[in-house]
């Protein structure tokens, strides 16, 4: 059994096979393929917004935390009497 099942999976359609697939979708497809395809555009049109829009969102949220942790870390060295002019040195 397991011989069948690496035969399945070793199987990739080849020219023939794929010209076939290629005809028969047509036939079946053919009148709606245009409305098919534009709107698999407008899918991948919508996905790229999102990403994008994931992307800027990230970007925002990474700049916040800087700017908090820079506030912080100027804060402790406020209450801790430190310039930044010092350098950790005390004369």
């Amino acid at each position: 059994m397991i011989e069948h099942i690496q035969y399945i999976f070793a199987w990739t359609p080849g020219w023939p096979e794929l010209l076939v697939i290629l005809v028969v979708a047509l036939l079946i497809f053919g009148r709606r393929l245009p409305e098919i395809a534009r709107n698999i555009g407008k899918s991948l049109t919508e996905f790229k917004k999102g990403v994008h829009e994931a992307e800027e969102t990230k970007d925002k949220l990474v700049d916040e935390a800087r700017k908090v942790k820079d506030d912080v870390v100027q804060d402790v060295k406020d209450a801790a009497g430190l310039d930044e002019d010092d350098n950790g040195r005390h004369d």
